[in-house]
């Protein structure tokens, strides 16, 4: 079964770079379709790298940072209960 993808032109001249490199280093001619199902099947079998990628960059804040916020509240000794917040926030 075949399918095509639209990838980039950035992407089509690095897999473009990919096979020339593989043509000077072993003098083998590879399809971009070889080529690419080679690049998937080793992902897939070591994925980490690429689903951490996909991870959103977190940096977490320090203890000033921590205590500059939560120098911002105060406590007003009043005890709300949770069927108190949800009837404000929901109506319920």
């Amino acid at each position: 079964m075949s399918a095509s993808i639209k990838v980039t032109d950035t992407s089509k001249s690095r897999l473009e770079e990919l096979q020339a490199e593989i043509r000077l280093e072993t003098g083998r001619n590879v399809t971009q379709q070889e080529l690419l199902d080679r690049i998937i099947a080793t992902t897939y079998e070591s994925k980490d790298e690429l689903l951490d990628s996909f991870r959103d960059d977190f940096e977490p804040v320090s203890d000033d940072e921590i205590e500059a916020w939560l120098s911002g509240s105060s406590d007003w000794e009043v005890e709300t209960t949770e069927s108190e917040i949800d009837e404000v926030l929901y109506g319920e």
